[in-house]
């Protein structure tokens, strides 16, 4: 077994933005000899998310209003409070949706490709944009 590391960045334009990421993971992956193995992909901030799911525009709105309602901004989170925090971004909603969705996801690599269902994709999901979020891809496997 081998291991094997690459980074791309994806730039963000929006507040709350999601994004397909897969075409850019399977670029990485090619990369690398592995025909068979485990595929980390990794955010490399604490205010972005990445997870599996269907990229469908109207699923993607819901998601969008989900972490909303659940995790709505500026509720006096402790965070964005100068009394408690350093933090001067106002960003607490950004950090705490992430909490709830997760910064990484793996899995198989089969055929040298991502085992994923028809219709699953990674998403990215920002939410302190815009920004630059640098994203790393690690495989391992023969």
């Amino acid at each position: 077994m081998k291991a094997f590391n690459a980074s791309f960045v994806v730039n963000s334009e929006e507040r709350t933005e999601l994004t397909d990421i897969t075409k850019l993971v399977r670029d990485q992956l090619q990369q690398f000899p592995v025909t068979d193995g485990i595929a980390l992909v990794n955010t490399m901030h604490t205010t972005c998310a990445l997870f599996v799911n269907e990229f469908q525009g109207a699923l993607i709105d819901d998601l969008r209003t989900l972490m909303e309602r659940l995790v709505p901004e500026r509720a006096g989170y402790r965070h964005d409070d100068p009394r408690y925090s350093d933090c001067e971004r106002g960003n607490a909603q950004a950090h705490l949706r992430v909490a709830l969705l997760g910064r990484s996801v793996a899995m198989g690599v089969s055929g040298g490709d991502l085992v994923l269902g028809r219709f699953q994709s990674i998403i990215l999901a920002e939410f302190d944009g815009p920004r630059k979020r640098e994203i790393h891809v690690q495989v391992i496997g023969d």
